[in-house]
Parts: structure tokens; sequence; C-alpha cells
């Protein structure tokens, strides 16, 4: 409509044609100007997207992508939610946005990956590594047992026992390890009293002679929980004793509760600072899975194993430096009624046998005179006693009957036979 319109102003004669020449090429002008306008808009939006493009791309290396990696390591990796979001909201939800998510979904996979081989390969050499050391361990304190039941030399058992507390320290360390890597703990047992548990932890620690528990504790605990307990025990107790002064006690105490037995565990340490507590306390709740890729170096596995061992059996570990009786930590072990057992029946002794009566001695004429010989050393010497002249007299044999008249003639024909037989040569095999 606006070319026929123009078209009829060219038509017009004379001056009109001219002011429709003039009004065509304004409204020519016009429209190349706005076309122009909206092509520098348009130049403008694409030069502005390109650029936020171009950040969002520099954002996603530089802020996303190691966000996501530092959570992978820490074991909270998630792609949704700790890889943050777009840096420009324009682009949220666009062919870009998913694009990079993409891409940070695949690194999570590969880290996760290759996370979970690492993870398996250094969990799988240390079972391995336990269960080739283990058996080891075992003979040595058997042969070391047999020594000591078998030695009485107090110079040899003085030389013996510390070797033998030294192999119970590195059983108990090797059994830790396997417990990490899922194993059993060790062997079962019978009920034992729960004072006999807390002996068992304290026998395993190298500064035993600092702790003091209880002189007596009225319970028992039943058998497939006594070996997790006692381990869990020996750890807590070394983790005390090497947190102190050597010259300072760990005192263990038993406080009967309505639902459990707590044990309580008190040191006389520095205690520890906000962080160091949070983490050991992270540790024994036994909530979160052991990431061997992950331990410091020197590996501290006590607390870890007691975390792993609370949240298998059921026990509940916790520490504090408030309720420290002596300015340390305090650790606590709950043990559920439900791992406790009755205290056994006293078992009836027999009755002993009356002793069988003996004849009364001989008394001489002199009730001071000595019945018996006295040895070198002061000490009685035991005789034999000589026995009286016997009495006794064999009882008569019948006399033997004659043998029959020609009765020994066959035996006496078969040796002179053999006598008179020809001995074999070398060569000569005898005959049958």
């Amino acid at each position: 409509m606006t070319l026929i319109h123009d078209v009829a102003l060219l038509a017009l004669p004379g001056g009109v044609a001219a002011g429709g020449a003039a009004v065509y090429f304004a409204r020519s002008a016009a429209r190349l100007r706005k076309d122009a306008g909206a092509a520098n808009r348009r130049a403008t939006t694409a030069e502005q997207a390109a650029a936020a493009r171009d950040e969002e791309a520099v954002h996603l290396v530089r802020s996303r992508l190691p966000a996501l990696v530092y959570a992978l390591q820490q074991g909270t990796g998630n792609p949704g939610g700790t890889s943050g979001a777009v840096l420009h909201q324009a682009l949220a939800g666009t062919t870009t946005d998913r694009a990079f998510r993409d891409v940070l979904e695949q690194v999570a996979a590969a880290l996760s990956e290759a996370a979970a081989r690492s993870e398996g390969a250094a969990r799988v050499a240390a079972q391995a590594t336990t269960k080739s050391l283990q058996p080891l361990g075992y003979e040595l304190q058997a042969a070391i047992t047999k020594l000591l039941d078998a030695e009485h030399d107090p110079k040899t058992l003085e030389l013996v026992q510390p070797i033998d507390h030294a192999g119970s320290q590195m059983a108990r360390r090797l059994q830790i390890i396997g417990v990490l890597t899922g194993s059993w703990p060790g062997r079962l047992r019978d009920d034992v009293p729960l004072l006999d548990a807390l002996r068992g932890g304290v026998s395993r620690i190298r500064d035993y002679p600092r702790v003091r528990v209880p002189a007596a504790v009225p319970f028992h605990v039943a058998g497939r929980f006594v070996e997790p307990l006692v381990l869990m025990l020996a750890e807590l107790m070394d983790n005390a004793a090497r947190s102190s002064s050597p010259k300072t006690p760990v005192e263990v105490s038993v406080l009967e509760a309505h639902n459990a037995v707590s044990i309580e565990i008190h040191d006389a340490g520095p205690g520890m600072t906000p962080e160091v507590l949070h983490e050991a306390r992270r540790r024994v709740s036994g909530t979160e899975p052991v990431q061997f890729t992950n331990l410091a170096n020197p590996a501290a596995f006590g607390l870890l194993g007691v975390g792993v061992l609370a949240g298998k059996y059921g026990f509940r570990v916790s520490l504090d430096l408030e309720h420290s009786r002596h300015g340390g930590v305090r650790a606590v072990v709950q043990v559920p009624r439900s791992m406790l057992v009755p205290a056994p029946a006293p078992q009836s002794e027999p009755a002993p046998r009356p002793a069988a009566p003996h004849p009364a001695p001989a008394v001489s004429g002199s009730p001071h005179q000595q019945r018996y010989e006295v040895g070198p050393d002061g000490l009685p010497l035991r005789r034999r006693p000589s026995a009286p002249p016997s009495q006794w007299e064999p009882p008569a044999v019948p006399a033997a009957a004659p043998p029959p008249p020609r009765a020994g003639q066959a035996l006496a024909a078969f040796v002179q036979g053999t006598r008179s037989a020809p001995a074999p040569t070398p060569n000569e095999e005898p005959i049958p």
C-alpha cells in the first residue's frame, strides 16, 4: 500500500511531483533508520548474549567445577546442589545452561567412579595385609603363652612378659584395621563379668599401670558383645593415656542408668580444641563411612574403629570436656541392657570324699623318741615301710599223674627228623 502511494506521488506533475518525491525519500530514510536501529539492537543483544555465555564458561571453569571437585573429595558431592547456580539468571534453562550441567554431571560421575576404584583398592590392600599378619600374631602369642606356662625362672619371665604385652598391642591394632575393612573383630566368647571386660581392655594398652578400674561391677556382658566392647575400651583407654601426662592416672567408672550401663573414662590431659573435638565426635559417632583414601598421615585408626564398632553393634559413644574430673576429656560408652545377661548361678562345690583310714603308727616306748629320719635340710625323709614277715604259705600242689606209655614218641620223632634234614644252600630255596 505504501509503495502504490509513493508511485502515485511520483506520477503527479510539476511541483506536486517534487513534493511527492521528497515525501517518498523521507519515508524511505525513516524506514532505513528504523531497520538500522533494529539491526543495531539485534547486534547488541547478540553481543551481550555471547559475552554472557563467555562469562558463564569462565564461571564454570573457575568456580563451579572446583566446588564440585572439593565436594566430592569431602564425600558430599552433589552435582545439582554443590556445583552452584548459573552466573546470569537469564541463561537459566537455556541450551547453554543444560550443556554446562551435562558437563558437571559427567565430571561428577567420572570422579565418583575413580574415587570408588581407589577406595576399593585401598580397602582390599588393607584387608589382605591384616589377614596375612593376624595369623602370625596369633601364632606368636600362642608360642609366648606356652613359654610362660612352661617356664618358671623369674629372670626368663621378666624378659618374656614385655614381649607378650607388645604382641597383644600389635594384635589389637591389627584387629582395629580389620574392623575398618569390615572384618569380624575377634573370636566368640562366653558370657563374662563386665569387670573382666574392663580388665581385658586395660591389658591391651601400653600404659596399663596408669589405668584404675573399679574393684567390683555387678554386671555381665553377653558373649557376642565381649570382644567388640573390649576392643572399644582398649582404644579409648589408649587414647586417654596417650593424650595425658605419663604421671597422671586414667580413671574408669561404671554408672547404672535406666536403659544402659555407662562406662566413663576420664583423663587428665589438656583437652581438645573445638575443631579437634568436633572431628573426634564425628569419628566415634559411626554415622559416616570410613574412607581409606581420605585418612591423614599418619593415619589415626583408633577412634574410627570405635565408631565402626559402635554403629555395627549398637553402642553409643560420646566425648565431652565439661564433665571431665581432671580437666581433660571424658569418654562415655553406653552399653544397652539388651547386651547384658544375668549373673550365672553359683555352682555348689562337690562334697569332699572321706579320706581312707590310715593305720595308726606304731608308738615306741618313749613319747619323745623320733619316729622318722630327717635329711640335711631339716625335712623328714619318706621311706617305704618294710613289710612284716609274711605268714603266708603256698598251697600244696597235688602230685601229677604219670604220663601214659609211649606218649612222647611222636614228638621225639618230629625233633629227630628236623635235625637230620639238610640245610639249604644260598642258590637253593628251602623246600616247604
